[in-house]
């Protein structure tokens, strides 16, 4: 099964949007979403059936034992994430509190002790197709452990598909490496803007320390055709596969506050991102 992932250097450049297209384009059986900590594939994706959910654990967290605890300060004085909170009795702020057990290895009378803590909801949809995805808790990290445990998940489920689509997370943080690692090709979906020129750069630097195969698409490409030559001669000058180009569209937001899928709309976006999803394939399939 061939893992196709749809990333972004920056957020809103339309990679969820075109992750959906392609979902529906290619009537994929497998696909997940690895933006963990804003995921919203699923806005664009009907699902028929309630996810089943496991509980993520992140970093465990500190907690005191009333009974024992002496009072000394000593926690409080030491911890550098200000996590100790004494109001009569000692308690750990939870979203404050980083895990690093400082407070556990310098209380005198063992009643600081580290526990695990939930940091997040894995859910997967099982029905005609396999669904993967997360939502990190507000406040944890390891959101890279996260994004592993999606991919994980995808894959749990044996099922006759050819193609898996990920939608990925902005960016070039750990879940984006994490969301990289093992997929066949990358898509970059790009704005012409100067943040957007500058994020793409970035990713595309990024994936290639993967050796996997990279495709550049460009969305809204309309809005300042001088960037749109600049991007373009960019992705010449690097040997870089140019998927396509996608117009401005208000077609498209109409579409997506109402929960429909771009490609099921009459319009230039969508007709644009039929030609990249082939563009595409060929490059994945070459």
């Amino acid at each position: 099964m061939k893992q196709l992932l749809i990333l972004s250097g920056k957020g809103g450049t339309g990679k969820t949007t075109i992750a959906g297209a392609f979902i529906k384009l290619a009537n994929a059986k497998v696909y997940a979403d690895c933006d963990v900590d804003a995921p919203n594939l699923h806005l664009v994706i009907n699902q028929t059936s309630e996810p089943n959910h496991t509980d993520y654990y992140g970093l465990a967290k500190a907690d005191i034992k009333q009974e024992l605890c002496i009072q000394c300060d000593l926690c409080k004085q030491n911890c550098r994430f200000n996590a100790i909170l004494d109001n009569n009795n000692y308690i750990v702020d939870y979203y404050a509190c980083e895990g690093c057990g400082v407070c556990e290895a310098i209380c005198p009378v063992g009643a600081v002790y580290m526990k695990d803590a939930i940091a997040g909801d894995l859910m997967l949809y099982v029905n005609d197709a396999i669904f993967s995805t997360a939502q990190l808790r507000m406040g944890s990290g390891t959101s890279g452990m996260l994004v592993t445990e999606v991919k994980k998940q995808m894959k749990s489920i044996i099922i006759d598909a050819d193609l898996a689509v990920i939608d990925g997370s902005p960016g070039i943080g750990c879940p984006v490496i994490a969301s990289l690692s093992g997929v066949d090709m990358v898509l970059i979906v790009t704005e012409p803007s100067i943040s957007g020129i500058s994020d793409m750069g970035r990713i595309i630097k990024t994936a290639q320390n993967f050796k996997i195969k990279i495709a550049v698409c460009i969305n809204k490409y309309d809005t300042n055709l001088q960037n749109t030559e600049r991007i373009e001669s960019f992705c010449h000058q690097y040997n870089l596969p140019l998927a396509g180009r996608i117009p401005f569209d208000p077609e498209v937001v109409k579409a997506i506050n109402n929960g429909i899928n771009i490609v099921e709309v009459d319009c230039g976006a969508a007709r644009a991102v039929t030609e990249v999803y082939a563009e595409t394939m060929k490059v994945l399939l070459s």
